[in-house]
């Protein structure tokens, strides 16, 4: 598990705590050398000062005083992202993170992810192609459990079996 974050469909945040709350749990639970939630006074400070880089980061910075629960579905699920960023992973795992987000959460989301890309392995699973070809250098398909193909996003798009089984025929 270290070194990977992963998001899944559902969020997982703790409603009852603030946006700021949240952050410095998940930064608290790696952090220094006892990790854990309990962390030691002298890392206080770090932590704070991690916790409110990865609100900015996630573009919540307005929002870190409020009750995570009262978010917006997209602020949720960025905020969810800012959590997976809290233990500092090298690989990313998305399950559908726009899934339920409307136009304009879902092209905040996309420019923050194409942010994440450049430095971060990011392993997609999505049903939103514009989302998919934007964001990666490299697709593998699959349909029903089995590979269908692999490739860069322009060769994804002309393979036949993508457009028949996902992406039609009108491209």
């Amino acid at each position: 598990r270290k070194g990977i974050g992963r998001s899944f469909q559902i969020s997982n945040i703790f409603g009852g705590l603030s946006v700021f709350e949240n952050v410095r749990v998940a930064v608290q639970a790696t952090y220094g050398d006892a990790p854990g939630i309990i962390v030691r006074p002298k890392w206080l400070p770090e932590v704070d000062e991690k916790a409110h880089a990865i609100i900015e980061r996630v573009g919540l910075t307005g929002f870190s005083h409020l009750q995570a629960a009262t978010l917006s579905h997209g602020d949720e699920k960025r905020l969810e992202i800012g959590l997976v960023l809290a233990v500092s992973p090298s690989l990313l795992l998305f399950d559908e993170p726009t899934a339920g987000m409307s136009l304009d959460e879902s092209k905040q989301t996309m420019g923050m992810l194409q942010e994440l890309a450049k430095q971060h392995t990011i392993v997609l699973i999505e049903h939103d192609m514009d989302l998919v070809m934007s964001l990666s250098k490299k697709i593998t398909v699959l349909q029903n459990g089995r590979k269908i193909a692999e490739g860069a996003p322009a060769e994804i798009k002309a393979n036949p079996l993508v457009q028949q089984a996902y992406l039609g025929t009108a491209i």
